[in-house]
C-alpha cells in the first residue's frame, strides 16, 4: 500500500496579478463617446500597470449605456482575502485612469481599497455577463 502527500494548500484560482479589462467595443473606445482620448487611455492603462497587472482590450462587455467600461479583476491573491472584480462604467476622466492606475499598484480588489471616488462610477452589470467575464 502506497500513501501519496497531500499539499498543504489547494490550488490557487485565478491570475498571479490583477487583470484590467478595457471595453473597446460597440460604444466604448468609439467616437461615440466624443472628445475622449480612447487609444490614450488604454495606453496609459498599458503604460502604467504593465509590470504588475494584465491590461487587456476587450470586445463588447454589452454595457453600452455605461461606456468606457473597465473592468478591475483581482489577483488570486486578492480574491483569496474577498475581492471581487469592481465594473467602472462612464470612465471618460483621464483622472478616473489615473485612480485606477493608482489602485492597481496598491494591489487592487482584495489587497487594497479602491479610492471613494472610484465608487462614483462603480456599477453593477447583469450576471450573466459578470459571468462570462469571470469565466477563464
Amino acid at each position: 500500500m502506497s500513501r501519496r502527500t497531500r499539499k498543504a494548500a489547494a490550488p490557487t484560482r485565478g491570475a498571479p496579478r490583477p487583470t484590467v479589462s478595457v471595453c473597446r467595443g460597440c460604444c466604448c473606445g468609439t467616437p461615440k463617446i466624443p472628445d475622449v482620448d480612447h487609444a490614450g487611455q488604454l495606453a496609459t492603462l498599458r503604460r502604467s500597470l504593465g509590470e504588475i497587472a494584465t491590461v487587456r482590450a476587450v470586445e463588447c462587455l454589452d454595457a453600452c449605456e455605461q461606456a468606457n467600461v473597465i473592468v478591475v479583476q483581482p489577483s488570486a491573491e486578492g480574491r483569496r482575502a474577498g475581492g471581487r472584480p469592481l465594473w467602472l462604467g462612464l470612465v471618460n476622466d483621464p483622472d478616473a485612469v489615473a485612480d485606477i492606475v493608482t489602485w492597481v499598484e496598491e494591489g487592487g480588489p482584495g489587497l487594497a481599497d479602491a479610492p471613494d471616488i472610484l465608487g462614483l462610477y462603480t456599477f453593477r452589470p447583469s450576471r450573466r455577463i459578470a459571468q462570462e467575464l469571470d469565466q477563464p
